[in-house]
């Protein structure tokens, strides 16, 4: 049996407060609302989130994002399903989310600096890192889903 957690609204409402500002600031920018779900799909795919994959595919479907991209995301390399702008988003977010395994290659950061441009570039590596710290804060404290 696992022990119950704590909640991270109740325990530390600064902290979690400041991470929902943070999720406000990603609402404006200009990241169309299927890239930021692909993100929040992808990393919580790698980081195994389970809370964070049921609300963000439940979210893509709302946007009419279809199952079947939802369903090969996790092989977007394997596929044409995805644009080259969605696909260098997505080989950002594999290579930050796993920023252990070596970090951002140059060619990926170049790619990316092209095809998006400094501005969205920040904008695309903020909604990773904002996504890789939700899927921490369900993965840790075992968020059960909605």
């Amino acid at each position: 049996m696992k022990i119950k957690r704590i909640n991270m609204q109740e325990t530390a409402p600064g902290a979690y407060k400041a991470l929902l500002g943070l999720e406000r600031y990603m609402n404006t920018t200009s990241l169309s609302p299927i890239e930021k779900e692909l993100i929040k799909i992808r990393a919580s795919q790698i980081n195994r989130c389970a809370y964070c994959l049921n609300m963000h595919t439940r979210d893509a479907r709302k946007l009419r994002e279809t199952e079947q991209r939802i369903y090969l995301l996790s092989a977007w390399q394997e596929t044409e399903l995805f644009t080259e702008t969605e696909r260098i988003i997505l080989q950002l977010a594999e290579e930050v989310t796993l920023i252990a395994k070596g970090g951002v290659s140059d060619e990926t950061y170049q790619k990316a600096e092209l095809l998006l441009g400094k501005e969205k570039l920040a904008e695309v590596i903020m909604a990773i890192i904002t996504i890789n710290a939700w899927n921490r804060i369900a993965i840790s404290t075992l968020k059960p889903l909605d």
